[in-house]
């Protein structure tokens, strides 16, 4: 079963919400947290990327990054303020990006159920990531930006997050500069104790998003318990920040990829290999229809690949798309056999559309680009039953949750 709790949340006045909240870190860098935080003294890029106050090419892992962070955090839970609720709450929040809409619950997930696999992983960390964020939550004392889970769908949860939403009046409800609109209900003290006893009836809560930020939870939560003689596990620093959502409500977006060159190959030659795994239609559209459909921009030119070999029989990895498109084209005839880090190839979230990839062959930035169907959170969830670890760059969710909106101090 899934521990669940209500926790003391440090959240921003309503009326600074808009101006706190941010997008979280790893999906900007330096330059472009810089400019979505300029002007805007509250904005908590300013904790979740304190370099952009710092001098231009500043090791990011430098003491004076961490420092600048509390610095930062500090003054905005001064000036904003940031206040903590006296008692212990689950928060709704809901999120709206044009007709999609999902709503989700921000509890305490335990770090113990990470450990033990009751929260389930897809996805490799890298050391560098972790340490990074163990190191920012432990100077901060706070995690800042929630993981993203999942749950298999609970009517139940669903019934009663409703009826909440229906009685009460959003705390926060606010429309970002990218259009999509964020709100927050406190959920009263006697029903989060409810639904913290409903998710007693999950079995497994799943990373959709934020492995590094899980698994860093886990780190300072052991160095806590080492530096604690009087550990007894009930700290806050036993739990994590998170929102759960219902799996039937994530919106997966496309991970498509940019390859730089054809690997020596002219067009026709390249062409020519492909068709030894894969049915070419041109011309055909930029976007696939359904799994097993991968879409090529080349030469000017879109077509459509369709594998000729069973992808079914390839196991549960083996079958997805941007497996296949690894396996059969990217490794063989490019080039690129680690992905992770390969400087060969570039990969550009399906928010951006397959005008990106467009844009990026016809300029002579990339060679060849591939447009991918999306991932499902099915596989996402066999996958990670099975503890397998999904290829990189396999999911982008959309929309992004904020950064600052609701924190955990432990």
């Amino acid at each position: 079963m899934a521990v669940f709790l209500p926790f003391k949340g440090l959240l921003p006045k309503p009326e600074m919400v808009a101006k706190v909240a941010a997008v979280p870190y790893d999906v900007v860098n330096t330059a472009e947290a810089a400019e979505l935080a300029e002007a805007n003294p509250f904005s908590f890029l300013r904790i979740s990327r304190p370099e952009i106050e710092l001098e231009k090419g500043i090791d990011l892992y430098s003491d004076a990054v961490y420092e600048k962070a509390a610095e930062n955090f500090k003054r905005l839970c001064e000036l904003a303020p940031l206040l903590t609720d006296p008692e212990p709450h689950i928060y709704i929040y809901k999120l709206r990006m044009g007709e999609h809409t999902q709503i989700g619950l921000v509890g305490a997930a335990a770090t113990e159920d990470y450990k033990n696999d009751i929260i389930k992983k897809h996805e490799k960390t890298r050391q560098d990531k972790e340490d990074d964020r163990a190191r920012h939550v432990m100077t901060l004392r706070s995690q800042t930006g929630p993981v993203f889970l999942t749950y298999k769908d609970s009517k139940e949860i669903d019934e009663t997050v409703n009826a909440i939403m229906n009685d009460q009046t959003p705390d926060f409800n606010f429309t970002a500069d990218d259009g999509i609109q964020h709100s927050l209900w406190r959920v009263p003290v006697d029903a989060s104790k409810k639904i913290s006893a409903m998710f007693e009836n999950i079995p497994y809560l799943y990373i959709a998003d934020g492995h590094h930020r899980a698994a860093s939870a886990a780190r300072a939560a052991e160095t806590c318990r080492i530096n604690n003689p009087h550990h007894t596990g009930t700290e806050d620093y036993n739990f994590f920040l998170t929102v759960s959502f219902p799996a039937s409500q994530l919106k997966i977006l496309p991970y498509n990829r940019v390859v730089h060159s054809l690997n020596g190959l002219d067009v026709d030659e390249f062409i020519e290999k492909i068709k030894e795994n894969f049915e070419i239609e041109n011309p055909a559209s930029d976007k696939p229809v359904e799994s097993g459909d991968m879409r090529m921009y080349l030469d000017g030119q879109w077509y459509k690949l369709t594998p000729k070999m069973d992808i079914n029989s390839l196991g549960v990895i083996g079958s997805l798309d941007v497996s296949v498109l690894q396996d059969y084209i990217l490794d063989p005839l490019l080039g690129i056999d680690d992905p992770r880090t390969s400087k060969k190839i570039d990969f550009v979230g399906g928010i951006r559309g397959t005008e990106q990839l467009v844009k990026l062959v016809d300029s002579g930035k990339g060679a060849v680009a591939f447009s991918m169907f999306p991932t499902t959170v099915e596989q996402l969830m066999a996958i990670a039953d099975a503890d397998e670890i999904m290829p990189p760059k396999s999911t982008w969710f959309e929309p992004k949750l904020r950064d600052g909106l609701v924190c955990h101090n432990f």
